[in-house]
C-alpha cells in the first residue's frame, strides 16, 4: 500500500476470524431475537468473499444484514400463521444491493443522470487541504452545494473545489462547511477516530441500538392469511429521505406494511430516488413546522405501529421519540442518524461517504489516495436492512411484552460493525475486477408512475414462499396525510 501521513497506527491488525454463520448468529442477538440459534439454521447465504477489490467483508457483511431480515420478516409471518421458511442469499445479489444505485435505471436511463443537476453528485469527492490531509466534500442538494459555496467561494465544480480546498487546513475547512449547514469530514485513521468523542461515543454503542423507552400495552399480531404478507396491516409513518431511511421503509412496504411518506415539500428528495426507494409507499406532504401539518402529523401517528425518521431537530416541532411515545404509547421509533443523535456530533449531518471518511475505513481502502469501498456505498443499505430486521423483530417482542421501543442505526456504527469483522489480505484482493454496471445477480423491471423501473431483484428467497414483489411507486403529495 502506499505510504500516507495516518498509515503509522500501532495498534492490532484484525483478521478474518468469524464465518458468515456466525455474524448471523451475533445479528441475532443483537436485535434480540427470542430464538436465535432456530433464527440461524434458517438462514444460508451462498458465495463468501472475497467478491471485490476490497479489503472489508462487504458480501459477507450484507449477506447477513439480508439473511436477518428475511428470516425475522418470515419468523413474524410465522407468528401470524405462516409456515416456517428457510431464508438463501446469494452474496453476488448482497453486492448488488449495496450497488443499487448503478445498477437501476428509469425509463431507460441510470438514476444518476436524471437528477435535477447531476454535477452537484459528481462533485462529491476526496480533496486534498494544505496540511495534506484529505477531506471529503458533499455538493448533493442546492443548499448543501450553497453551503460549500459560501465556505470556498469558488467554481462549483471539481477543478474549483480542488483549488479551493487546497487553501485551507482540512479541519478548519471541515468547521467551516458544517457551521454553514454543510456536509463534509477529514479522512481520519481508525485510531483518530477512535480517539475522537464521535468516535468513543459510537463504538460503545451495538450497531443496531433496541431499547425499551416506556410502557405500552400488548399488542398481538392478528392472524393472517397464506396470501398476505407478514406486515399487513402494520402502519408505518415514513419521515425520511435520501437512501437508508427509505429503503427501510420500501422493504418494510414490500412485506405488507401500509407505508405512508412524508415530505417536506420544500426539501423533496429528486423524483429518480423517489422512484427508486418509494415502492408501495404512499406518498403526502407534511411540513412539520406548519401547524395544520402537525395537527395532521399527530392524528395519523394515533395509529400508526412503527415511525422512522432520518431527521435532526425533530424535537423543535414536538416529533421527539420521548414526546411521540408518550402521545403514542406502544410506538416502534426507528431513528437514523450519521453519528448518533445524542453524541458529540448529534447536530452534524451526514452521509454514507462521510462515515466512511471519518471511521478510519476510507484508509484501510487506500490505494493512491483515500478511497470508498468499490461499491461505492455501504452504509446506508446495510443501515437499511439492519433497521428494517429490527422493526420486525421488536414487533414480534411488543404482541407479547408490550412497550413502547426505540430502534437507533447510525451510519457510522455500521461501518465500525463491517471493520469488526476482520480485514482480507490486500493480496487477495487486488486482482479481483471493479464491480461496473453488470450486476452479479438477477434484475427486476416493473411499472412505474414515472415510468419502468429495472433494479436488482430481491437479494433472497423463501423455501416454500414467493418473496413479493416491491410495490407501486407514487409522485410526492399524491397521497392525503391519513390512512386508508
Amino acid at each position: 500500500m502506499t505510504s500516507h501521513p495516518l498509515t503509522t497506527s500501532k495498534s492490532t491488525p484484525l483478521t478474518t476470524s468469524s464465518s458468515t454463520d456466525e455474524i448471523v448468529s451475533q445479528l441475532l442477538h443483537t436485535l434480540g431475537d427470542p430464538a436465535p440459534a432456530r433464527g440461524a439454521e434458517d438462514i444460508t447465504v451462498v458465495g463468501a468473499d472475497p467478491l471485490v477489490p476490497s479489503v472489508h467483508r462487504l458480501a459477507d457483511a450484507m449477506s447477513a444484514a439480508i439473511g436477518v431480515f428475511g428470516r425475522q420478516t418470515a419468523a413474524l409471518g410465522e407468528q401470524r400463521g405462516h409456515r416456517r421458511q428457510k431464508v438463501e442469499v446469494q452474496a453476488g445479489a448482497a453486492i448488488d444491493q449495496l450497488m443499487a444505485t448503478y445498477h437501476t435505471t428509469l425509463a431507460g436511463r441510470p438514476i444518476g443522470a436524471l437528477l435535477d443537476d447531476p454535477a452537484l453528485l459528481d462533485n462529491n469527492d476526496f480533496y486534498r487541504a494544505r496540511d495534506g490531509r484529505w477531506i471529503f466534500i458533499i455538493t448533493t442538494y442546492p443548499h448543501l452545494r450553497d453551503a460549500v459555496y459560501s465556505v470556498l467561494r469558488c467554481g462549483l465544480d471539481k477543478v474549483g473545489i480542488a483549488q479551493a480546498a487546497a487553501g485551507w487546513d482540512a479541519f478548519t475547512l471541515e468547521e467551516a462547511i458544517c457551521a454553514r449547514g454543510g456536509v463534509a469530514c477529514v479522512v481520519r485513521s481508525r485510531d483518530e477516530w477512535l480517539a475522537h468523542p464521535a468516535g468513543r461515543y459510537v463504538a460503545q454503542r451495538p450497531v443496531v441500538e433496541i431499547e425499551r423507552v416506556g410502557d405500552g400495552p400488548v399488542r398481538p399480531l392478528e392472524p393472517i392469511g397464506e396470501a398476505d404478507e407478514a406486515l399487513t396491516d402494520i402502519r408505518v409513518l415514513d419521515l425520511t429521505h435520501v437512501i437508508a431511511g427509505p429503503v427501510s421503509t420500501r422493504l418494510l412496504a414490500q412485506f405488507g406494511a401500509d407505508v405512508l411518506h412524508l415530505t417536506r415539500p420544500d426539501r423533496p428528495d429528486p423524483i429518480p430516488m423517489i422512484a427508486m426507494t418509494g415502492g408501495g409507499k404512499r406518498n403526502a406532504y407534511c411540513d412539520l413546522r406548519d401547524a395544520h401539518d402537525r395537527a395532521a402529523f399527530h392524528d395519523a401517528l394515533q395509529e400508526a405501529d412503527v415511525f422512522v425518521h432520518a431527521y435532526r431537530g425533530l424535537a423543535r416541532h414536538g416529533a421527539s421519540t420521548e414526546e411521540l411515545v408518550r402521545r403514542r404509547p406502544g410506538l416502534i421509533a426507528l431513528e437514523y442518524h450519521a453519528w448518533g443523535t445524542e453524541g458529540p456530533w448529534g447536530e452534524r449531518g451526514g452521509f454514507d461517504q462521510l462515515a466512511c471518511s471519518a471511521t478510519g475505513f476510507a484508509i484501510e481502502e487506500w490505494t493512491d489516495r483515500p478511497s470508498l469501498p468499490p461499491t461505492y456505498l455501504l452504509n446506508d443499505y446495510l443501515a437499511a436492512y439492519l433497521g428494517a430486521a429490527a422493526v420486525a423483530t421488536v414487533l414480534r417482542r411488543r404482541a407479547t411484552e408490550g412497550g413502547s421501543w426505540r430502534i437507533r442505526v447510525t451510519l457510522a456504527g455500521v461501518c465500525h460493525w463491517v471493520q469488526e469483522l476482520g480485514l482480507l489480505a490486500r493480496e487477495d484482493v487486488l486482482d479481483l475486477p471493479r464491480p461496473g454496471r453488470t450486476p452479479l445477480a438477477a434484475l427486476s423491471t416493473t411499472a412505474t408512475d414515472f415510468g419502468p423501473l429495472t433494479e436488482p431483484a430481491t437479494p433472497f428467497a423463501y423455501s416454500g414462499r414467493t418473496v413479493p414483489q416491491p410495490g407501486r411507486r407514487s409522485p410526492l403529495g399524491s397521497a392525503a396525510l391519513q390512512w386508508r
